[in-house]
């Protein structure tokens, strides 16, 4: 298995600019199972998790055209059911949590959806509940094979219905938007995802023909057409890779330019970081982040510690949360990491205290950091990527360390980030991929 040995102590100069993002390629890619005409999907970013779901569609018999580095075109004139009942079908999908979102548009189009329970990030409990409630609104019926872990769903036709969901699932809503938009009647979804790629979907679906109101809020209002046709779409630049970014030029005292970021749709993400001490300069649609030898964290107005914490759209995506949490290792002061929606994906700070980070583990939902101000630098060490975006916060702490750091399980990376190694090597850093020699 290949390894990433990181060189620290290496600053960053020069621009970049962020892939298409990663969660939005997931839900419109599945949305293409939805009309038999052609769609074209630009500024697909290059990661495993979509290479995967790519081959997956391929397999299912729709016809997948690459028209350049970026660019796919994909047709689903036909179907093969055989295929996806198949231990391959259950294969491919149990490697992929984002294979969950082929059953809405199957449902929707077909009537009947199969997947096995899906993979992904090993990060805590992630129920579908919310997927399958919706779907048993709209009047389909829902099956799991506890035996061999599979779901069914089945319903021709489909009804529309009011619905409050019981969280606000980002994927829950984009599978249920997705079943509902030619059921027959009117779907209201109440309590509805909001973050600026279940808006991306909408907005390609009405282009599509189906008729969405209440775009970029949480309810949502969908009259059910008849059937969609092809469209053209363009992927939003990945929020997660630009905010990865801003942290990790602030941690490696470096002077970057992040380019065509999109910067309306990063919400609350530039403020959180002013909020670390980090600054930055909007140029246009660019970030601009001079070299900072420290940074500051905020208090409240009270002089409480501050408090950094994931929250449903507009508040802070989870998937920043180990950007945040690797980046105040070396901030001066303190802040408290609560990341709300997953029990275990914190864990991966013992490997930052080995590395010297001053971390307090309090609760599986709950970490204290107080940073370093850059008068220690982080050790060196050898450590496994548990999740994409732990991955990439060790990657950080490791390029900005003493010494030579070994990070195992960088499939985990590859499946988020595109070319990581080669794009960081062009800004200054030293990573070498090799084959991992240690038995």
């Amino acid at each position: 298995m290949a390894v990433f040995r990181v060189e620290g102590g290496h600053r960053l100069s020069g621009s970049i600019t962020p892939q298409g993002a990663k969660n939005e390629a997931l839900q419109i890619i599945c949305a293409t199972l939805l009309t038999p005409e052609r769609v074209v999907i630009h500024n697909i970013p290059q990661i495993l998790d979509v290479m995967q779901l790519i081959e997956l569609l391929r397999k299912m018999g729709v016809k997948v055209e690459r028209l350049d580095d970026d660019s796919y075109s994909f047709e689903a004139r036909d179907i093969d059911f055989d295929y996806i009942r198949s231990e391959d079908y259950r294969q491919r999908c149990t490697r992929l949590r984002g294979s969950v979102m082929l059953i809405g548009p199957m449902l929707a189009r077909f009537g009947v959806g199969y997947i096995p329970k899906p993979g992904g990030d090993k990060i805590g409990r992630r129920r579908l509940d919310t997927h399958f409630l919706g779907f048993q609104k709209l009047g389909a019926k829902f099956n799991f094979d506890i035996a061999d872990s599979f779901f069914m769903v089945e319903g021709k036709p489909l009804k529309g219905t009011y619905m409050l969901l019981d969280e606000a699932s980002v994927t829950g809503t984009a599978n249920i938007v997705m079943a509902a938009v030619m059921a027959k009647g009117r779907t209201t979804i109440y309590n509805a995802a909001c973050e600026p790629y279940l808006q991306q979907l909408c907005k390609m679906l009405n282009r599509m023909g189906a008729r969405i109101s209440g775009i970029a809020s949480n309810l949502l209002t969908i009259d059910g057409v008849e059937s969609l046709g092809g469209t053209s779409h363009t992927l939003l630049p990945d929020m997660i890779e630009v905010g990865s970014f801003i942290g990790m030029a602030a941690m490696n005292q470096s002077e970057l330019t992040i380019k065509n970021v999109s910067f309306e749709n990063l919400g609350i993400i530039p403020a959180q970081f002013a909020r670390m001490g980090i600054r930055f300069e909007q140029r246009g649609d660019d970030i601009y982040i001079p070299q900072q030898d420290h940074y500051s964290i905020d208090t409240f107005l009270d002089g409480s510690i501050m408090t950094i914490a994931d929250a449903p759209w507009p508040g802070l995506t989870p998937d920043l949360l180990s950007i945040f949490l690797v980046v105040a290792t070396q901030a001066k002061g303190a802040v408290l990491i609560h990341q709300k929606m997953f029990e275990s994906r914190l864990f991966f700070v013992d490997k930052l205290i080995d590395m010297g980070a001053q971390i307090i583990l309090c609760d599986p939902h709950r970490a204290t950091v107080i940073g370093h101000d850059h008068r220690i630098r982080l050790r060196a060490t050898r450590m496994s990527s548990p999740d994409i975006r732990a991955g990439v916060a060790l990657l950080i702490a490791a390029m900005s360390a003493e010494g030579v750091s070994t990070i195992q399980n960088i499939d985990q990376i590859d499946r988020g980030y595109k070319f990581i190694d080669q794009r960081l090597n062009a800004l200054g850093a030293h990573i070498t991929r090799v084959e991992d020699d240690c038995k």
